[in-house]
């Protein structure tokens, strides 16, 4: 099957930063060890499907998306999968707003970009500690501005059936912090990331597509911890119908390497997988319009749940 030009709208899902439980309160002694600092992955993730390899085509306005993303989990596991916090609760609603642009100027053979996401987080929930005295029930509820991202450089390559992107990433510690809240928007650190992305579609019109990121991170100076490198490998594979595109997709989230800092222990490295439908319709002159839901599996060291998205994008 040919893609026609305008199927290049379908542009890559730039998500709200989706903190799955940021800040879990680590100045509490009898607090579980979690993988990088609170449990939670410092970029999103869970947020590339379909059309992955696929970037805007250059436009005179550039492409602005939106992007609904609802998590919720009820448990933590430990470095063996077990379940270490069953009286645990976080719920995210993240928000956030996208904008790409996308040039003709060319370099290596691919097309120059940039773009940003403007996420914002309405994340809550609860956990209980055992103490000498009993449980102690934790409680937190906030919706405030999360970490923003940065794509100062993004090339697309491109040909018949085969798409293939590569993104300069930069996440930058503006979201709400307090390290004495319970769950946090921001992680307080930087975050630095090559990201590639890749999409096949058949002549048939059966689409294979992944996402790879790496995530580099730097100090909390506020508790002198520093989460370790994160590998974070997204798919989708499904079959084009007229406009429609529907399938399997998941993510495979893996940390290389150990945390270093207060409370780190040995190393925590956390890792989960997701499967789940995931589908979306494009008609060309139309919005983009994407949904998928996941359930999570085999976590450690971190939160196991579910995640569900809606996506909407249009160039101008």
């Amino acid at each position: 099957m040919t893609i026609p030009h305008t199927m290049c709208r379908v542009w890559r899902p730039l998500a709200a930063a989706l903190t799955l439980c940021a800040g879990l309160w680590a100045n509490l002694d009898a607090t579980p060890a979690l993988a990088t600092e609170g449990g939670a992955p410092t970029a999103p993730f869970g947020v590339f499907e379909f059309g992955a390899g696929i970037l805007p085509p250059p436009t005179p306005y550039g492409t602005l998306g939106m992007r609904t993303n609802f998590y919720t989990a009820s448990s933590v596991k430990d470095g063996a999968g077990n379940t270490r916090l069953s009286d645990f609760r976080i719920n995210t609603l993240s928000v956030g707003a996208a904008y790409i642009k996308m040039t003709e100027t060319q370099f290596l053979g691919a097309n120059v970009g940039f773009g940003g996401i403007v996420p914002f987080l309405d994340i809550g929930g609860h956990l209980s500690v055992p103490t000498p005295g009993g449980p102690l029930r934790l409680e937190s509820q906030t919706f405030k501005l999360g970490d923003i991202q940065l794509f100062p450089v993004m090339l697309q390559w491109q040909s018949k059936s085969l798409f293939v992107n590569a993104i300069a990433q930069v996440q930058a510690p503006t979201g709400a912090y307090d390290v004495n809240r319970l769950f946090n928007p921001g992680t307080n650190h930087w975050s630095f990331a090559p990201v590639v992305g890749v999409t096949y579609v058949t002549d048939g019109g059966f689409e294979v597509s992944s996402n790879f990121e790496l995530d580099i991170n730097t100090v909390n100076h506020k508790t002198d911890y520093r989460s370790g490198m994160e590998f974070k490998h997204e798919f989708a594979v499904g079959q084009h119908v007229g406009p429609v595109t529907a399938g399997l997709g998941g993510y495979w989230y893996q940390q290389i390497t150990d945390d270093r800092g207060p409370g780190s222990g040995d190393g925590n490295r956390a890792r989960v997988f997701a499967l789940g439908p995931a589908v979306s319709y494009f008609e060309p002159g139309m919005p983009l319009i994407a949904f998928h839901t996941y359930k999570e599996f085999g976590a450690q060291n971190r939160a196991q749940g579910y995640a569900t998205a809606l996506r909407v994008a249009y160039s101008f």
